[in-house]
């Protein structure tokens, strides 16, 4: 993987200044919001820099929580879906000098579907959620039971885009929380179009530059 993610032509876009995770000087400490079937680009994408992930306690999280330790980042088994009180604060501790990320539409899906799990840590850790979207020219992908994983091809343009945070309300009543997962699920579905219309801007220039006569 780190073979193949340097032939990648890679480009960062970031809305919001001091939200790079991978700038060491980066301040602040936020929750990175990646669907299920990007991970791979991210965590290879560039060097980490106090950086956590949340991974399921199945086996298919164990997997990942190896991956994870490879690349630099720190792995906390659990879920999304059923956190406990003691897992919620080990996740909020976890911020004090990590970013954390979080697939909230794994370990089960559906796709791309936001669970509630992201917006009550948001609401119980006064830290923001920082959408993402990542898309690549060429990629594999490889089918599992509910999604699939993107696995950018050599040489391929692929794109990685942090939205504006997002800040849930302090301790609001979990109820309430669904107009939050409603919102963040919107930032991820507008800035993954974002991506896809900039991926295929980016085609057209290379494709017309490279069939332009040279003056």
């Amino acid at each position: 993987m780190y073979l193949l993610f340097l032939t990648l032509r890679k480009e960062y876009h970031v809305e919001s200044p001091g939200t790079n995770p991978y700038d060491p000087t980066t301040q602040e400490r936020f929750f990175y919001c990646v669907w299920h079937d990007s991970m791979l680009i991210p965590a290879f994408g560039g060097k980490h820099h106090n950086s956590a992930a949340l991974t399921s306690k199945h086996a298919d999280g164990s997997f990942v929580a190896q991956v994870l330790q490879v690349v630099g980042m720190s792995a906390i088994r659990g879920s999304t879906n059923h956190i406990s009180t003691r897992a919620t604060r080990a996740l909020i501790d976890c911020l004090d000098e990590n970013h954390l990320v979080i697939t909230p539409d794994g370990p089960r899906g559906p796709r791309r579907r936001l669970s509630v799990g992201i917006a009550f840590l948001a609401s119980h850790s006064g830290h923001a959620i920082v959408p993402t979207a990542f898309t690549s020219s060429r990629c594999w992908r490889i089918k599992g039971s509910w999604t699939d994983l993107m696995i950018p091809k050599p040489f391929a343009r692929t794109l990685l885009l942090a939205g504006a945070p997002i800040y849930v309300p302090p301790d609001i009543p979990r109820e309430d929380l669904n107009q939050y997962v409603t919102v963040i699920q919107s930032a991820m579905d507008q800035l993954n179009s974002a991506a896809d219309s900039l991926l295929t801007d980016r085609n057209s220039s290379a494709s017309h530059s490279t069939n332009s006569p040279i003056a």
